[in-house]
Formats: structure tokens, C-alpha cells, sequence
């Protein structure tokens, strides 16, 4: 089994079509349709394959319940186009090596790196199931993303997370909780003593929130990291304000869950704190798992990462991998490389074809 340059071609063409169909967050029903009736068309083996609102996944000929499943996961979704785009965003421009559009690096090179990367592995029996999912709603970390579809997979054993990573492996990725938190006052008239002053109650704590160091600190991801990033207060200048919302954001690593940092952070902080979501936490993977060590036995490097993905929403072992560079993510004229593609396609296929779980 080895991966030809019709793979890289057809990767790329699934690629422009892609682009060329919005993705929005919550909104990826066109292209769930067609990478659907593609999948349907032009697959080389006989799949089961499924769909739910607009996540759609395969499973891999000779399921057998009795051996581990390794599920390779990249996402449909896009964020909104920023301004300054050269060209159309929903545009594919291929120039020479390089091919330009929203969603082209993240995530849009990896979902076709890895629907080939399944081709490929599903002609060759392997010692695991292997199941593709093209998810949904990652972008905003959606309930109707792959949180809906875990539960209607069989179980899974572990998992490839498709995300742009230059084909390193991330084996640890930092969790993210946002807290609304309200300090209070007593309204008065500014031109008196009269009153509490809210702002000066939320400084207090928005102080303890810009120096405060959580004693566990990660060597792949560093330290916890709280910003402090929206404030609002007031309704008009002779008012003492009885009332001070600050919003913070809290990055975590795998030290703590986020159910841990709130209980400390409330034993801190006087204010009202109320946290959004607890469901995005920190994860990781051991050095000494099957799936590391194959990358690392081609030369690849494991580093945490600072950015959230599905790792989030997974309660087994995962490993963030794929082509691109996240720098560009989220960028006007965001990019790939067909050699990337290429080059991730086969690199995939030498770390999965054999593997051992």
C-alpha cells in the first residue's frame, strides 16, 4: 500500500470544492451534502457510512468489536472570513505549489488528507478498526459537533485529531474555561462619599486574576494562563456603579481540571464567578504510547499546544497531527501547500499501515 500522486490529486480537488462551499460554523449543511455524495461516489472500498445533523463518518470494511478502533477526526467547519482577504475567500486561487482559501489550511487540508489517508489503510488489514469522521461545529466547540457523534460511534480506543501542526505530533493541548464573573457595590452619588463602588471591588480581584500562579506547571504546556479580557460598569459618570462585570479567560493545563481551577479560583476571589462551560479540559497522550512512538521513529517532534481542538471533547487518548501551520490559521490568504498535502499523506500512512494498538 502506498500512496500514488492520484491520491494527492483527488485530496486536492476535494480540497477546491471545499473552499469554494461555505463552511461556517453551524452553518456546514452544503458541504456536509457534497463531501457526503462524494464520499458515496468515489470511494475505493465498501463503507458504512453514516451521518448525523452535519457530521458524516465511515467505518472501515471488517469491523471487529474485539479489536481496538483508532479513529481519524478533522473538522468541516470554518470561522467567518476576516477582511483583507487578496481574493475571494470562498475563492480557491492555486498559484504554482500553493493553493489559497478560507479553511484550506485549517481544517480543510487535513480532512483530505485523512479521508486518503482512510482509502489507503482500509486496503491493507490492519490489526485495528479504523472509523474517518469529517465533524461539524469545531470551530466553536458546538454541541453538535463530535460531543454528538461519540456517543453513536462504537467505542473508541484512541484517536488521530487533523489539525494544521507542520506533521508534528501534539501531545498535549491546553484546556479552555471562560468565567462571567459580577462584583458588587452600592450605587451612590458620585459628588459624595456615598456608595461601594464596584469597579474598585472587581479591581481587587481582577488583580488576583493578572498575578495569581497556580502552583503545577506543565513542562509541555506551561502554566495555567487567566486573562482578563472584557469589562463592563456603570450607566452614566455621576453614578458611583453598584454593579461590575469582567469576563476572564482561563487556558489550562493538564495539571488541573477545569472543575479544579474553578474551586481554587473561588476560594480566592470575592466576586461572583460563574463559569460558561467546565467541558473543554485540558488533554494528553503518553510519550510511550504505540501512536507517539510511530512518530517518533519517523523523525517527527511531540510538543504541547497552546490551541484548543476535538482533543477537548474526547476522553481517550489523542494525538493533534496534521499539514499546515496554524499560523496561518484564522488569517487573511490563509494557504496550503500541495506538498504538504502530499507529504502528510504519505508520512500517515507509514506511521498507520502495521501499527500496533
Amino acid at each position: 500500500m502506498k500512496p500514488t500522486p492520484s491520491n494527492t490529486k483527488q485530496a486536492v480537488e476535494l480540497l477546491k470544492m471545499l473552499i469554494s462551499t461555505p463552511s461556517i460554523s453551524r452553518d456546514e449543511g452544503d458541504a456536509a451534502d457534497k463531501l457526503q455524495t462524494l464520499i458515496e461516489r468515489s470511494t475505493p472500498v465498501a463503507l458504512e457510512i453514516h451521518r448525523h445533523i452535519n457530521n458524516i463518518w465511515c467505518i472501515a470494511p471488517g469491523f471487529d468489536a474485539s479489536r481496538p478502533t483508532l479513529l481519524l477526526d478533522a473538522h468541516i467547519d470554518t470561522v467567518k472570513p476576516v477582511e483583507n482577504w487578496s481574493n475571494p475567500p470562498f475563492t480557491p486561487i492555486v498559484e504554482g505549489d500553493k493553493i489559497s482559501g478560507l479553511g484550506s489550511n485549517d481544517d480543510g487540508a487535513s480532512l483530505v488528507t485523512l479521508l486518503q489517508v482512510f482509502y489507503l489503510i482500509c486496503q491493507n488489514p490492519q490489526s485495528y478498526n479504523t472509523i474517518f469522521l469529517a465533524s461539524a461545529e469545531e470551530e466553536v466547540s458546538g454541541k453538535n459537533g463530535i460531543e454528538s457523534v461519540i456517543p453513536l460511534l462504537p467505542p473508541i480506543t484512541c484517536a488521530i485529531i487533523g489539525e494544521p501542526t507542520c506533521m508534528q505530533p501534539a501531545i498535549a493541548e491546553k484546556g479552555l474555561m471562560v468565567l462571567d464573573c459580577t462584583a458588587v457595590g452600592v450605587a451612590g452619588h458620585a459628588a459624595r462619599n456615598d456608595g461601594v463602588n464596584a469597579i474598585y471591588e472587581a479591581i481587587k480581584d481582577i488583580d488576583w486574576f493578572r498575578n495569581y500562579k497556580f502552583p503545577n506547571s506543565s513542562p509541555l504546556l506551561g502554566d495555567v494562563k487567566m486573562s482578563v479580557t472584557q469589562i463592563n460598569s456603570g450607566i452614566q459618570h455621576n453614578v458611583v456603579p453598584d454593579k461590575c462585570s469582567f469576563v476572564v479567560d482561563v487556558r489550562s493545563n493538564e495539571c488541573y481540571s477545569n472543575a479544579e481551577l474553578l474551586d481554587i479560583i473561588k476560594s480566592h476571589v470575592s466576586c461572583d464567578v460563574q463559569p460558561r462551560s467546565l467541558r473543554l479540559n485540558s488533554s494528553s497522550i503518553s510519550l510511550e504510547h504505540p501512536l507517539v512512538c510511530r512518530a517518533k521513529e519517523y523523525g517527527r517532534i511531540p510538543f504541547g499546544s497552546p490551541t484548543l481542538s476535538n482533543q477537548a471533547l474526547l476522553s481517550v487518548p489523542s494525538l493533534k497531527m496534521g499539514p499546515g501551520d496554524s499560523s496561518r490559521s484564522h488569517t487573511a490568504n490563509e494557504y496550503i501547500l500541495v506538498s504538504e498535502i502530499k507529504e502528510a499523506i504519505e508520512l500517515f500512512v507509514k506511521i498507520l499501515d502495521g501499527l500496533e494498538l
